[in-house]
């Protein structure tokens, strides 16, 4: 169904004409070399811009429309009018110059055989190049000389005529197109993708853009060993891919990874999505809501909008009529040496995905802190929970990321690695902030248990409850106000002494506590220490006499979120 998907998508993609068609496809290029019509360089210049982010001041290849790139593991394929200095000029930084020549051979060969008999002036002229250049003339030419060291990095160089790139001429693109699907090699096959008898290629174009993958590219579909293998079909025929479809899933899926502006990462899991009808305004609300929303849209534009859909409701995003009905995919994929991982791969209508993360951001919402300004608790953030802070990798783990996203947009049971995670962190910070508390009401919300039952899974205090570990978290903040009074300033609260304790074995623990309490309430003044013991005493009579000697993990969850809800009411101004 991938693969199927993304060929759907290239065809409408193709329709509004924004990739490139069968024989063609995009690369960086660095630098242009413009020939003259007797085939001598007229002019090198660098094609090289600044970023639009602006970072590490570092300028970046311009992507063009070329003919379709090999990709080229080992060997000596050379590509046509866009390859790097081996093939265009037979010299490198390699040091190798036997293979430089023969890169140089290959690259000549091609071209003269593809632009010969082409009636044009840029073809004359490249063919022209070949004949008269030696790689030898690279450092003592006045035009190639200043920018030698650059030309030969191994990046990518344009040929140019006329102020244009040769690949823009009508009579080179015909020529090319004719060469392309006259070399069309592989065996005749069923494609597994249109269901069509066709050639079936060896090996895929590579998709790159990757991080952590191969910078020269990666693969989705590769075999390179025997125990891969069925009937002895070696390499891509063991899943046979026609040459239209296997063209049409790497070019939509390079175009999808290319979009930097869309760029999010869950772990090392790079997230792409799209919808069936290839408008963009589907993605863009996506990938606002991953992200937290922008400068361009506000917190509440997207979550009212996420609450239309959610209702089935057609709205206006980004000037496009989003439609909740329409067919909508997420793919996450991950890098795994010269390949690529899929994570996970949901499709579903657009409404669907909205109203499962509108369920979602409704199961976080709690009482939250005044310094907090934002309403909504995006991916990234919650993930952040589930790392130390003082660790120098402060990754997520990839495998938690995979299951949470794909919870939170299937709408089912939230992973068990989430809830220990954040118990973890709890139990080394002995802190229950705003983030963690949403967690944990989230997770027990949607993983339903009867040790953390739906009184104690509020937005804010619930003084009615007769939970008791919920009342036991209640009073253990109302035990810690105490001792803050009577101890101003003090270093180590009972919290950083007896908070992890408490939530575990409170029967032992309470007991110190209480008599740590009068002690406090010794030293406070009458007025403040009766206001303080009533605040006690009211929580208190909703206990037990016999606390329990232990409490199990959701039991502690409706502890902390006891604890929190109190400590959230104790700073509430009196005006709210």
């Amino acid at each position: 169904m991938i693969l199927q998907a993304l060929t759907s998508y290239y065809e409408r993609l193709a329709e509004q004409e924004r990739v490139a068609r069968p024989g063609w496809g995009s690369a960086k290029v660095s630098y242009a070399i413009e020939l003259n019509a007797d085939g001598t360089i007229l002019q090198v210049f660098s094609l090289l811009r600044e970023p639009e982010n602006g970072k590490n001041g570092k300028w970046i290849p311009q992507v063009f429309s070329v003919p379709l790139p090999f990709k080229r593991s080992s060997g000596v394929k050379a590509n046509f009018l866009c390859d790097t200095s081996g093939y265009i000029f037979g010299a490198d930084q390699k040091g190798n110059v036997d293979r430089a020549a023969e890169c140089f051979a290959a690259s000549k060969a091609l071209h003269q055989s593809i632009l010969g008999t082409i009636e044009s002036e840029a073809a004359q002229a490249i063919c022209r190049f070949f004949d008269q250049w030696t790689p030898e003339q690279g450092v003592t030419d006045s035009e190639t000389a200043p920018f030698w060291q650059d030309l030969t990095s191994g990046c990518n160089l344009l040929f140019y005529y006329d102020e244009e790139p040769v690949s823009a001429d009508p009579k080179v693109q015909k020529a090319w197109q004719q060469h392309y699907d006259s070399e069309e090699d592989g065996i005749a096959m069923r494609c597994l993708v249109t269901g069509e008898e066709t050639m079936i290629p060896p090996i895929h174009s590579a998709i790159k853009g990757i991080k952590g993958a191969q910078s020269s590219g990666a693969a989705l579909i590769s075999f390179n060993a025997q125990a891969f293998e069925s009937y002895d079909r070696e390499q891509n025929y063991n899943a046979p891919i026609g040459a239209y479809a296997a063209f049409a899933y790497t070019t939509a899926l390079n175009y999808l990874i290319a979009d930097w502006s869309n760029q999010v990462y869950i772990g090392d899991t790079r997230v792409l999505c799209w919808a069936e009808s290839g408008e963009p305004a589907y993605q863009e609300l996506s990938f606002e809501l991953m992200m937290g929303g922008s400068q361009n849209v506000t917190e509440n534009d997207i979550w009212s909008a996420v609450a239309q859909l959610s209702k089935g409701r057609k709205i206006e995003w980004d000037e496009t009529k989003l439609d909740p009905k329409m067919r909508f995919y997420i793919l996450g994929i991950a890098p795994n040496a010269a390949r690529l991982s899929v994570r996970f791969f949901l499709q579903n209508s657009f409404g669907a995905f909205m109203q499962n993360v509108n369920a979602h951001h409704e199961r976080l919402q709690i009482v939250k802190p005044s310094f907090e300004k934002f309403n909504s608790i995006p991916l990234k953030w919650l993930l952040e929970e589930t790392v130390n802070p003082n660790s120098k990798n402060k990754a997520a783990s990839p495998q938690l990321a995979g299951e949470l996203l794909r919870s939170i947009l299937t709408g089912s049971p939230y992973p068990a690695t989430l809830l220990n995670a954040v118990e973890l962190r709890i139990r080394a910070e002995r802190e229950v902030n705003y983030r963690k508390a949403a967690i944990i009401k989230a997770y027990y919300s949607r993983n339903k248990t009867d040790k953390c039952p739906e009184e104690v899974l509020q937005v804010a205090l619930n003084e009615s409850s007769t939970n008791i570990p919920y009342n036991l978290g209640r009073l253990f903040s109302i035990l810690e106000l105490i001792q803050e009074n009577a101890n101003p300033g003090i270093n180590a609260t009972i919290r950083d002494k007896y908070f992890n304790s408490a939530a575990a074995t409170p029967a032992r623990i309470f007991a110190i506590l209480n008599n740590l309490a009068e002690k406090h309430l010794r030293k406070l003044e009458p007025g403040k220490r009766i206001w303080l013991d009533q605040q006690r005493l009211a929580i208190t009579e909703k206990l037990p006499e016999r606390l329990p000697d232990r409490l199990v993990l959701p039991e502690q969850g409706s502890f902390q979120l006891g604890y929190y809800h109190q400590t959230q009411k104790r700073y509430q101004k009196k005006g709210d």
